[in-house]
Formats: structure tokens, C-alpha cells, sequence
């Protein structure tokens, strides 16, 4: 049986309109161990008829059995396992991979049969020991000359074994002495039983094979034998390899080679990144910054009292009738602090009135309030004390005053020296005991007000004569709901009044309204920059594209030696994704130093990263890879090897 055997084959290129025939029924059968020349003139369809018998072309009409099989109806895989493992291709200008050492070059085949990294590298390193290119193993193709890399370039049709070489014009660019050390180099591998097919125009040549085919316009006009076949001898095969760790060597092979394809093209690769680099940062910087106002935002409103409602007379803010509705007492105030989700209470009254000291005379506010006011509305002392339950329950006429109203009345005097002072509130004498410390709470009342305290029961006994208070502010438990302990509140002082003669201010409320304003402003800018980070995926496909149109001539190198499509795909894939994925990388790296010249020069808040926003934007990063470098990546593998060989 024939190794190789073509019926009736023509092949025609172009449309029916202008169609052009390059081969025209050819039949020609091709045994094992043979060495043959295919030559004629430039044109005559030597290159095309080469291309068949290797499978990177298929005919237009006509059989081709290879080991009695027909070759086409295979999908373009089974034709690249044929290529894998029957085949081995030398040619005119080399095809090496510049990125490449000679010995990953030599390797490429065995990569795409499975075979492990250290067997590939020691078999590719005894071939160019056998090529006489000891000492060249690292060397790249630039660095090699001409007769040096078509050596390589033979060692790389050995590698998986060369059952059969194909070799088109293999000496076309190399001076006649590189010429015949590579003739003599293929005699040698017919004698070791390799069978050879050479494809040339030059008689000389044709002269060292056994057998001479001569085309003309596409048909054999002479297939002359010179020697009588040999003898078939076994050959050594790389026997290729599948199962778990096949799948993994060559996901990491890809992984190793869209790396070096990236590092060998620094450029290209950092401006593709650019656009990624951009939107990552723009939207974690964005993030961060939402996050920090955020926070600066809640700490503000926790200086005003957290997790606290409050009750006021009235409908609402601006109600007229709220000063006439005389309903809230001290006993309400008592009923709520029994509630189990109420951790303190506190009553409240104010008054406004002359304040004196000395020849000193303000006009100020006086609220009178419970012991647990103070912690209930998380102010703090700067010193002395604040008033406890005694002071309450026993009407002591005491004080604390805020930083303003000891500026105005005590000017030059030092904090210790004013704890003790008697002032005169409406001509009744009210001894500090306290003074608080500064607040920038930007939710609390005007900072240019005078604010004194002193126990309700004071106020109410000795200074306004009330019998009902001006409001309630209730602390609520941090595991309680604070919506539903509104409701509650509002049910018992409704049921406690008969009516609903008053409202309630939840401070939580507020902070869900800031938390969910600002969330809501972060998200509408982060969906800007997210923009930027379309636009940079659509830079990574163009990119990708582009790439793709540059490295045909490889992407044909890879198909002809044995590559999958998914081979194909899976390495531009590969590099489309950690081109984003460095980009993200880099640009969560650029909202770091943004974050540090921000937190330098703005004192007013900081930025405050987020691990899930990081974490989103390479994910973000990845997922762009991945759907803008599919479509160049599938471009890539669907390409045919021919096409991509001749496209170069």
C-alpha cells in the first residue's frame, strides 16, 4: 500500500468568473522510503501540489489517501494530528520564531503532541547536536545565519519523528555551499528511511533525489525514477500523549507563550494596557473616594447621637401649632426608657435669656436635659464634668457650658479657673461644673451659638415653671431595628395621648438617606469610568486584531506543525486576558499613588479602599480580556494554515 496517493486531483483558485487552475488532475502514488523531486518552472503548481500532499491545502475536487485514508472530510484538528505525526516541513525563508531560542524553536512540534517540557528540550537539543549546531541552542534566529537556521528549521521537521519531509525550496536562500551541507543533510535523513518530498527548479538539485516528478500548468509531464526505492527503515516517533496532565501542559505552554509574545512586544503591549490602566483606576479612585465621604458623612451624623429617635410636638418641622400642643412629660419620657430596646432617655426643655457674668451680658439658650443627654448625644468634655441622676432628682442649680459661651464670657480665663464660676441665667445663679470640647459637627446646631445645660428639673422648677417638655431623644439598641422601634414608639405615645399630636426623627433614617445618596452618587460615577473601561477593551480587541493580521505567518507556522485550533485560540486568549489583567493590576497600582497624593493634599476626608471594589476591578479587568480577546483569538484559530503561511 502507497504512503501517499493522489486521484484525479485538480485544484482552482478564484471565482467561477475568472477561476484559475493550478493543478489539473493529478495522479501520483508515493511509497514509503522514497526521495522524490517535484520540478518546473515558477507557476507550474509545484508549491500547491507540495501543500496537498501535507495537508495544509485541501483539492478542490480528487481522493488523497494517506496510509490508505482519505484526507479530506477532516475536520482542520484530524488534519493537524496528521501534520503532528506524519509530517515535517523545511522552508525557503526558514519560518523560525524570532521571540524563540533555537531550541524552543526546534521544540514547537512536540509541544502540541504532549510531550513534557525536559523530553521535549533534550530531544531538541540531541537533534541540533546531530545538525552540528552544539553551542547555538540558545541562540535566536536573528543571531543564526542562514545555513544555521534552515538547520533548525530541519530539526524542527524531526522533532515529532518527520515521517515524511516536505521540503520546498529549501536551499532558495542560502549560497551554494549552506545549499549542499542542507542536500546532504537530506540524503542522510533518506538513508535513515525518512521519506522526502523536494520541491525545486533547479535541475542540480532535483539530480540527488531517487525519483524526478516535472509539472507543467498544473499536469505531470515526466515521473522519472534515477534508483530503485530502499528498503523502509523504522523510525523514531514521538509517541503523542493525552489525559489530565496532557490538558495542563498545554494550558500552561500557552499561558508561557502569550507571556513571551507580550514581553517580546513591550510597546504595543503597554499601550493596550493604557485604556485598562485608566478605567480600573478611575474606578476604584472613584470608589474610594465615595467611600471616604461616606465615612467622613457618618462619622459627622455619630457626633449628633447614633441609632437615636427622637420626639417633637407637632405634625412636623414648621408646624404652627406645635408651640400651643403641651402634651410631652417627663412621665412619657419615663414609659419610653422602660421599652426593652431603649438603652437611655432622655427629656428635654429650652428657654432662651440673658446670660451674666460680671458686667458681661449674653443672650444664649439653656436646655434643660437628663444625666444621659450627654452620652445620648455624643458630646464630650473638655473639662470639669457633666451633671448625674443626684444633680436631676435633687434640682442642683449646675451647668455645663459650650467652648463659645466660655470664649464670650470668660476670655482670658484658663479652663481650670472658670469650673466653679457662678453665671446668671434670667438673674438665677447656675454654678459650672463642665465645660464641652469643640464640636465640627456640620449636622448640629449653628456653630456661633451659646449652648448651656443644666438637669431639666432645674429648668422646669426654678427658671420656666414648665410642667411638660419640649422633646424626648431616645438611644436605641444597636440590634434593634430601628424603624420598627419607631413604630413602637410612636404606638405607645399615641396610645399614651389619645392622638398623635407629635413626630418622631430618626437619626438612623438620615444616615440610610446620606449612606444610600452617596452609594447612589459613587455608582452613577463609577458607571462613567466603567465607560473608560469599554473603551479600553475595545483598544484590546483592535489591538488583538491587529496582532493577529501581523502574526499570521506564525499562526500558519503553528497550524503546520501540529497546532489545534483550540491551541490557536487558547494562546490569544491567553494574552488578550493577562494583557487586562496586568492593566488591572496597574491601574489598582495607580489609584494607590492617587490615593496618596489625594490623602497629602486634601485634609478634609481620605480615600478609603475598598477589597471588593479592588477585587471587582480585576475580575472587571479579566472579564474584559476575555470578551474582547475572544473574537480576535477565535479570527486567529479559524484562520487556514496555507492562507496564514502565504499572508505572512
Amino acid at each position: 500500500m502507497a504512503l501517499l496517493e493522489l486521484s484525479n486531483i485538480t485544484r482552482d483558485f478564484g471565482p467561477p468568473s475568472n477561476r484559475i487552475h493550478v493543478l489539473r488532475d493529478i495522479n501520483l502514488s508515493i511509497d514509503q522510503g522514497d526521495f522524490i523531486s517535484i520540478i518546473g518552472q515558477s507557476g507550474s503548481g509545484k508549491t500547491t501540489l507540495m501543500n496537498i500532499l501535507g495537508c495544509l491545502d485541501a483539492p478542490t475536487s480528487g481522493s488523497c489517501l494517506i496510509d490508505g485514508e482519505e484526507a479530506a472530510g477532516r475536520d482542520p484538528d484530524q488534519l493537524a494530528a496528521l501534520r503532528r505525526r506524519k509530517f515535517g516541513f523545511i522552508f525557503q525563508r526558514y519560518n523560525l520564531l524570532g521571540t524563540l531560542s533555537a531550541r524552543d524553536n526546534v521544540a514547537l512540534p512536540a509541544i502540541y503532541a504532549g510531550l513534557k517540557r525536559s523530553q521535549r528540550s533534550r530531544r531538541a537539543e540531541d537533534l541540533l547536536k546531530q545538525l552540528a549546531l552544539t553551542g547555538k541552542e540558545n541562540n535566536r534566529p536573528g543571531t543564526l545565519s542562514g545555513g544555521q537556521q534552515q538547520r533548525v528549521s530541519i530539526a524542527r521537521a524531526l522533532m515529532n519523528g518527520g515521517e515524511i519531509i516536505l521540503a520546498d525550496e529549501p536551499t532558495g536562500a542560502l549560497d551554494s555551499e549552506s545549499g549542499l551541507m542542507v542536500m546532504d543533510i537530506l540524503t542522510e535523513l533518506h538513508a535513515k528511511g525518512h521519506t522526502i518530498i523536494l520541491v525545486t527548479h533547479d535541475r542540480k538539485l532535483a539530480a540527488f533525489a531517487s525519483r524526478t516528478i516535472e509539472l507543467k500548468d498544473g499536469e505531470i509531464i515526466s515521473d522519472t525514477r534515477r534508483l530503485p526505492l530502499s528498503t523502509p527503515t523504522p523510525l523514531e516517533r514521538v509517541e503523542e500523549k493525552h489525559g489530565i496532565t496532557f490538558y495542563s501542559d498545554q494550558l500552561a505552554e500557552s499561558f508561557r507563550m502569550s507571556l513571551q509574545a507580550i514581553i517580546s512586544h513591550k510597546l504595543r503591549s503597554l499601550l493596550t494596557m493604557l485604556g485598562i490602566i485608566i478605567g480600573i483606576a478611575s474606578v476604584v479612585s472613584v470608589v474610594a473616594i465615595g467611600k471616604g465621604s461616606q465615612e467622613k458623612i457618618l462619622s459627622r451624623i455619630k457626633e449628633i447621637g447614633t441609632n437615636t429617635i427622637s420626639v417633637y410636638p407637632g405634625k412636623s418641622w414648621g408646624d404652627s401649632r406645635s408651640g400651643r400642643i403641651r402634651t410631652l412629660t417627663i412621665n412619657d419620657a419615663k414609659a419610653l426608657g422602660k421599652q426593652p430596646f431603649v438603652l437611655n432617655i432622655t427629656p428635654q426643655t429650652s428657654t432662651n435669656g440673658n446670660i451674666s457674668y460680671r458686667n458681661i451680658t449674653l443672650t444664649g439658650q439653656l436646655n434643660g436635659v437628663g444625666e444621659q443627654f450627654f452620652s445620648v448625644d455624643g458630646l464630650e468634655l473638655e473639662g470639669g464634668r457633666f451633671f448625674n441622676e443626684t444633680d436631676v432628682k435633687e434640682d442642683n442649680q449646675v451647668i455645663v457650658i459650650d467652648n463659645n459661651t466660655r470664649k464670650e464670657l470668660f476670655p482670658d480665663m484658663p479652663l481650670p479657673q472658670v469650673l466653679g464660676r457662678t453665671i446668671l441665667f434670667k438673674k438665677r445663679p447656675l454654678v459650672i461644673i463642665g465645660v464641652t470640647a469643640e464640636s465640627t459637627n456640620t449636622f448640629g446646631p449653628d456653630s456661633g451659638q451659646l449652648r448651656l445645660w443644666a438637669p431639666y428639673t432645674t429648668v422646669m422648677h426654678q427658671i420656666t415653671g414648665d410642667k411638660v417638655i419640649s422633646t424626648i431623644t431616645a438611644e436605641i439598641a444597636d440590634t434593634v431595628n430601628s424603624q420598627a422601634a419607631e413604630e413602637t414608639v410612636t404606638r405607645l405615645l399615641t396610645s399614651r395621648h389619645g392622638t398623635q399630636d407629635f413626630f418622631t426623627m430618626n437619626s438612623d433614617s438620615i444616615k440610610e438617606t446620606i449612606t444610600a445618596t452617596t452609594g447612589t452618587m459613587t455608582l452613577l460615577i463609577s458607571a462613567i469610568a466603567v465607560i473608560s473601561l469599554i473603551v479600553g477593551g475595545i483598544g484590546v480587541m483592535n489591538i488583538m486584531l491587529v496582532s493577529v493580521t501581523e502574526r499570521t505567518g506564525e499562526i500558519g507556522l503553528r497550524m503546520a506543525i501540529g497546532a489545534r485550533q483550540s491551541n490557536i485560540l487558547q494562546q490569544f486568549l491567553i494574552e488578550a486576558i493577562l494583557i487586562c489583567l496586568a492593566g488591572g493590576i496597574f491601574g489598582v497600582g495607580l489609584s494607590v499613588v492617587i490615593a496618596l497624593l489625594f490623602n497629602h493634599f486634601v485634609t478634609d476626608f481620605a480615600m478609603t479602599f475598598s477589597t471588593t471594589s479592588i477585587v471587582a476591578a480585576v475580575l472587571c479587568s479579566t472579564v474584559i480580556g476575555v470578551i474582547f480577546g475572544f473574537v480576535p483569538a477565535r479570527n486567529a484559530a479559524r484562520l487556514s494554515p496555507i492562507e496564514a503561511l502565504t499572508q505572512k
